[in-house]
């Protein structure tokens, strides 16, 4: 629905010189024009609704522009997450059908927490992303591990890294999405930090985790004295040659 500057203001329980204060201050986004008329949207009385509700509360107008500027950077993070993942959409079949893994296996995984699908109105989709991992996934159960062992490391290695993750954002919040005065940069430069930081991050834990694990699987074989497999081994690691990390 579009409103004029007094249709809004009416709506919204509000006087037009309130209305005009508000988008001055930045607390209110500027109106489409259309011609010599300002154009507001439900957008906006959303918004006016909520300065409302957090002045109600007590809180000045300073405080909540910040709160409103951070769920903006939020949302605009979260698309930017989104598109990370890749533009189609799977269902749990769909993705089973692709990949080759089980309906029945993927429930299960998703379950421990180990895959965590895209949720959204209460249904469960899953991106291009997800089936990847879910072919490499099927590609070393084809080495003849076992599952449940597998799965437990699996479980054992996410509880890790989420804890890891979570650190990992608490420094990019206060570092990146705040400047040294810890205010809110603007949504589109912390977009722009996340999409430059993400592929270097991601390059890096992964070149980590090769590394450590060819570096202890030497050791311990050197450890065991079986010169034989070492010998093997090194030479595999020469062959295999320098890790390729692929990023959309």
């Amino acid at each position: 629905m579009e409103y004029g500057v007094e249709e809004l203001a009416r709506a919204a329980g509000l006087r037009v010189d309130t209305v005009r204060f508000y988008q001055a201050r930045g607390l209110l986004p500027a109106p489409r024009r259309a011609g010599r008329r300002a154009v507001y949207t439900g957008a906006h009385l959303a918004r006016l609704r909520r300065i409302r509700k957090l002045q109600q509360q007590g809180l000045p107008l300073d405080v909540i522009r910040r709160l409103l500027g951070e769920r903006r950077a939020a949302g605009a993070l979260a698309r930017a997450l989104r598109a990370e993942q890749g533009s189609r959409s799977l269902t749990r079949a769909e993705l089973a059908a692709e990949s080759g893994v089980p309906e029945a296996l993927i429930r299960a995984v998703e379950e421990a927490g180990i895959l965590e699908p895209v949720r959204t109105g209460g249904a469960v989709r899953y991106t291009d992303a997800d089936l990847e991992l879910a072919r490499a996934a099927l590609a070393l159960l084809g080495e003849q591990l076992p599952l449940p062992d597998t799965l437990a490391l699996a479980i054992h290695h996410t509880e890790s890294v989420r804890e890891v993750v979570d650190r990992a954002i608490e420094l990019f919040d206060r570092h990146v999405r705040r400047d040294r005065q810890g205010q809110e940069r603007e949504p589109a430069a912390v977009v722009e930090a996340f999409r430059r930081m993400l592929p270097a991050v991601t390059t890096l834990v992964a070149h980590h985790f090769h590394r450590t694990l060819v570096s202890r699987a030497l050791a311990r074989l050197e450890r065991l004295g079986d010169r034989e497999g070492l010998r093997h081994a090194i030479a595999a690691t020469r062959d295999a040659g320098r890790l390729e990390v692929m990023w959309r």
